[in-house]
């Protein structure tokens, strides 16, 4: 699916994607659920169906992969999905957002740095994240 169909497709809500099994993603995504007082994200696994349908195909290695945010404005990779999540939250993680004028040659290495030794650094789950029952209306397949 191309950039702009993707970004037409996700109008509605904006969709962070993440990897399912990764610690540290789970734990940004807890983070951003008890920051987004007004239910602005949805989320979605990058092993899932909703990212085969908006996403291109993931690298072969999930070492590579990296968090996903998917807006009206298109589809944010690497540390501008980071930035574009915390500066739609607002508020104190609006703060984080001004790492963007870090220049993204610099602050991609860093993050692709701790998204390839992430399951080393900070574990693996066995599973994908399962939602509770409060939060599944927020996750999509």
């Amino acid at each position: 699916m191309s950039e702009a169909s993707a970004a037409s497709a996700s109008q509605l809500r904006p969709i962070i994607f993440f990897d399912g099994v990764c610690v540290t993603c789970n734990r940004f995504v807890d983070a951003v659920l008890r920051a987004d007082r007004r239910s602005v994200f949805h989320f979605a696994p990058l092993q899932g169906e909703t990212a085969r349908a908006l996403l291109p195909a993931p690298p072969s290695d999930p070492a590579a992969w990296s968090l996903l945010y998917l807006d009206e404005r298109g589809l944010h990779e690497e540390s501008d999905a980071t930035l574009e999540i915390c500066r739609r939250l607002g508020g104190r993680w609006a703060l984080v957002g001004l790492l963007r004028f870090v220049p993204p040659w610099i602050r991609n290495p860093v993050y692709r740095l701790i998204a390839h030794n992430r399951y080393r650094w900070f574990g693996r789950r066995r599973v994908c994240r399962v939602p509770t029952a409060a939060e599944r209306d927020r996750f999509l397949p």
